[in-house]
């Protein structure tokens, strides 16, 4: 990720403000290995994929959903409203989320079918 890249991912994780009730459903961090080390770090390593969940919101080396508002449980998963940003991109798209618990982890799903996961907990 490049240094435009890292600044407006942390300058949306500051605008984005309180978690909202994601902070509750998610207990931790969750991600892939690159994930994870950013969690840990707060640097990229240059991959050109990750993926961290937290109570926060979902972050990838492209773009960043900001968890806003309350989550509502749907049989074992939880939906939550999202504004995602992506690199490059001043405007945010609204989505409904779904995290579902998934062998430990979480698989985060949107309304299109796109399904990043399942993450596991970051060893920490």
């Amino acid at each position: 990720m490049t240094r435009a890249g890292r600044l407006a991912l942390l300058l949306g994780m500051v605008l984005a403000g309180p978690a909202g009730a994601a902070a509750d459903i998610v207990d931790g961090s969750y991600g892939d290995a690159e994930g994870c080390r950013y969690a840990e770090t707060g640097e990229s390593s240059g991959a050109d994929f990750f993926f961290l969940l937290n109570k926060d919101g979902v972050t990838t080396a492209a773009s960043y959903c900001a968890f806003k508002g309350e989550g509502n449980r749907v049989g074992g998963a939880t939906k939550v409203a999202a504004e995602c940003h992506e690199e490059g991109y001043e405007e945010t798209t609204p989505y409904e989320l779904t995290l579902t618990p998934d062998g430990g982890g979480y698989t985060v799903s949107f309304p299109d079918g796109t399904r990043w996961g399942p993450l596991m907990r970051c060893k920490t």
